[in-house]
């Protein structure tokens, strides 16, 4: 050892009053920490420099942390207890007893590494867990976070609000992934017209809007498509728009089903409900139905073969 790490360790020793074995160790441990954070320093510099996309920036910078957090971990454990072998048995102890003391945590641990592995989502993707719908825009150690959408805002619109959710919710909660596999989902619209207005031609005029909005005209749609058949075991026999016809208490119901894009929901709705109106406004056979209070006199309204006679009562 050279003199001037001697007089080093000696000099700790007296301002510090430690042994010198615990003094060299730190020393050891200050550096190895020095030398992982200039790591990660310069490789979110160079993430930014070089790269554009901000999601893969996001990615890179996270794949990256994680490697170097458990190389300086690994580094640390070596710097104190020696080889594998030495701190290894002391590792199997100390966890035995965390995995009792620290049980919450110890879930959202290994939720961190099923959702690393198994993948039921990424950044980016839009879920629902339990009850709270929302973009993943942060996964971390001990929890995930998304933006919500939806609650108090209509259409899966987002609210501004960050949810902040513990790993270990994958092993106790339902998730939903609007986003992965199948990219795309489907939305109903219930139209209701009166009972004496051309449902057939009403029908013909929401097949075209439909089909007009539809987002499988795109082949990017249609490839997406058949990748999610290849992967999942998921049968896709009716993916074009349909009409679907219904009998409500004020009129007949036309219920619009289409497939749209998971974020684009509100208005793709919207787009629909102005063609829907710009053309039921230029037919004259054609009203919408909405709750009306109606006096019916079967003398002299509804089908002539089924009317009653003057002066007879019905019951």
């Amino acid at each position: 050892m050279s003199d001037w790490w001697s007089d080093l360790i000696n000099w700790l020793q007296r301002f510090l009053g430690l042994s010198p074995f615990v003094i060299e160790r730190l020393i050891w441990t200050f550096l190895a920490w020095l030398v992982y954070f200039i790591f990660r320093l310069t490789v979110s510099f160079v993430v930014e420099r070089r790269v554009t996309d901000v999601a893969r920036q996001y990615l890179l910078r996270k794949s990256a942390s994680y490697a170097l957090g458990f190389a300086v971990i690994i580094a640390t454990l070596v710097i104190w207890f020696g080889n594998l072998t030495g701190w290894a048995a002391y590792l199997g102890i100390l966890s035995a007893g965390l995995a009792i003391a620290l049980q919450d945590p110890v879930t959202n641990v290994a939720g961190w590494i099923f959702i690393t592995i198994r993948k039921p989502f990424v950044v980016g993707d839009r879920i629902q867990i339990g009850e709270h719908r929302g973009d993943v825009i942060d996964m971390r150690l001990f929890q995930f976070s998304l933006i919500e959408i939806g609650n108090w805002v209509d259409a899966d619109q987002s609210t501004g609000r960050i949810i902040h959710i513990p790993n270990g919710w994958v092993f106790k909660q339902s998730t939903a992934n609007y986003t992965r596999g199948f990219n795309f989902i489907w939305n109903e619209l219930a139209i209701t017209i009166t009972f004496e207005s051309n449902w057939e031609g009403a029908k013909e005029i929401l097949s075209e809007i439909a089909t007009k909005h539809s987002i499988l005209k795109s082949q990017e749609a249609q490839d997406q498509v058949r990748k999610a058949a290849r992967k999942y075991l998921i049968y896709f026999q009716h993916l074009t728009p349909i009409v679907w016809t219904s009998v409500a208490d004020n009129g007949v119901t036309l219920t619009v089903r289409y497939i749209c894009d998971p974020r684009k929901r509100r208005s793709t709705e919207a787009a629909i409900w102005e063609d829907v109106l710009e053309a039921f406004g230029s037919r004259s056979d054609i009203d919408f139905a909405y709750p009306t209070t109606r006096f019916y006199n079967n003398v002299s309204e509804g089908k002539p073969e089924a009317r009653a006679e003057p002066g007879v009562q019905t019951k």
